[in-house]
């Protein structure tokens, strides 16, 4: 090997190794980084960043023994002590559902109209024993389905994970079969992707869109979204002066509802979970087929 090579193999090595130690310290450092402390409490799994915002400002939370009353004081999640009411907070189990709502169902924790909600739901369901979750263990919708939309909602105590699936920018698309009340022909499927300008003047376009079935005067479609946009598809009805008479979210990215009864939940699997947070990506690079993820867990 000339002198010349060695040098070369020598100084690649040696950027390798620089590049790795940069790679693990700055793994290391966002590790270590501080961070709100209801963002702390919320990436516990305790509650809510909202929910945690709001104890830290009425006095419930204390930082080492100390209360603080701004929800942004600096924290470090795993190095110090937080409390609620005297009560030390410990990581909570994480937990990621998927709920098929019903219609005439809402996606808050509490309603003043008195409507039921999807926690009425969980707490009515004797399928969170079964998967060994507390009923007292909080959890949040990831996105939201309006109270006339049904199908597959996805709820969780993991905040970050929720935020990463929920995010517009990671063009995660969603399926949804839509019941209208007229025919739809290729011109009226084409306009739905091409784009169509809600009445606030907001242009929205579906990914794809195709006749599931007709009938005499009315048919089912299946359109598939990847903006992120709220009540999207009623906004883009509505402006064409279509009425909708079902809206049944049927998947979220490679994650179907499959033959999950209405107002019954279950818990992901690890490769659910996996899989949309590989789904879940800005890069669309990134991302796996469903074949792909399982050939690669295999290895």
């Amino acid at each position: 090997m000339s002198y010349v090579y060695k040098n070369i193999v020598a100084l690649a090595g040696a950027r390798i190794g620089c590049l790795n130690l940069c790679y693990i310290g700055s793994v290391m450092a966002k590790h270590e980084r501080r961070i709100g402390l209801a963002r702390a409490l919320s990436k516990l799994g305790y509650c809510s960043r909202s929910r945690a915002a709001e104890l830290i400002r009425t006095g419930h939370v204390s930082l080492n023994s100390k209360v603080r009353r701004d929800p942004e004081f600096p924290a470090h999640e795993n190095r110090d002590q937080i409390a609620v009411d005297g009560k030390i907070v410990e990581h909570q189990q994480r937990i990621y559902l998927m709920l098929n709502k019903p219609r005439g169902v809402v996606t808050t924790a509490s309603d003043e109209n008195g409507r039921p909600t999807v926690y009425d739901l969980l707490d009515s369901s004797s399928r969170l024993e079964d998967a060994n979750i507390s009923k007292q263990s909080w959890v949040a919708p990831v996105g939201r389905l309006d109270k006339a939309s049904e199908g597959l909602l996805l709820l969780t105590n993991d905040s970050e994970w929720g935020a990463r699936v929920a995010a517009p920018e990671t063009h995660l698309e969603k399926t949804y079969h839509v019941h209208i009340a007229r025919l739809a022909h290729e011109m009226f499927l084409n306009k739905l992707v091409d784009g169509i300008r809600s009445k606030d003047g907001e242009l929205l376009r579906a990914k794809r869109a195709r006749v599931l079935r007709s009938g005499t005067k009315n048919c089912w479609l299946e359109i598939t979204l990847d903006e992120g946009r709220t009540r999207q598809i009623r906004r883009m009805m509505e402006a064409v002066g279509v009425e909708v008479l079902r809206l049944v979210r049927v998947a979220i990215g490679p994650l179907q509802l499959g033959s999950l009864a209405k107002g019954q939940q279950r818990k992901l699997t690890r490769d659910e979970e996996e899989m949309l947070s590989s789904f879940a990506r800005p890069d669309i690079r990134g991302r796996l087929s469903l074949h792909q993820h399982l050939r690669k867990r295999e290895r």
